[in-house]
């Protein structure tokens, strides 16, 4: 934690800084360093391996798929970005953009971050924003759960994720994390 801590300031800071001259891609580019920088140093320091299994399964022509992710941890949140074949616009609670420099730099990039208690309303942001990203070619990606929910548990599922799929036309990637 205390190297991701360390970490993230000089990131967070080059995007902040490029924004102003840089296109929303390269700041992805950016973002994305340091999140295979994080998943290297996780490897490296604690020992977390991952493996996946059915990447064949994610299309990489026609229309960017909605992905569907299990959310246990911090982890799947910094990895999917990381091996994904197209970039990922996260669909995120409003409340990390107030987070230090870390959610200082997600609010620069190209994700949608929606007050929950607005409901119909963050729907249809999500609807728009996100039907935009996945015309550009990037993927949205929901924990459909809404929230992190221990392994072995399960939450309620949200529908939001299903429908932005049907109102955009597009495939529902379903990834399981474990």
């Amino acid at each position: 934690m205390l190297w991701m801590m360390l970490t993230v300031v000089p990131f967070a800071c080059a995007i902040l800084l490029a924004r102003p001259f840089a296109s929303k891609a390269f700041l992805y580019r950016i973002a994305r360093t340091w999140l295979n920088h994080v998943v290297v140093s996780l490897r490296t320091i604690c020992g977390v391996h991952w493996r996946i299994q059915g990447m064949e399964n994610i299309p990489l022509e026609g229309a960017a798929p909605v992905i569907l992710a299990k959310h246990q941890s911090t982890y799947e949140t910094f990895l999917l970005p990381a091996i994904m074949p197209r970039p990922i616009a996260y669909v995120y609670k409003k409340e990390l953009n107030w987070v230090p420099f870390f959610g200082w730099a997600i609010a620069q990039l190209d994700m949608v971050h929606i007050d929950r208690k607005q409901g119909r309303a963050a729907f249809r942001k999500v609807t728009e924003e996100g039907g935009r990203i996945m015309a550009a070619g990037g993927s949205v990606a929901m924990f459909p759960e809404g929230t992190r929910i221990a392994r072995g548990q399960v939450g309620e599922y949200k529908t939001g994720g299903t429908r932005l799929a049907l109102a955009t036309g597009s495939r529902v990637v379903p990834v399981a994390i474990t």
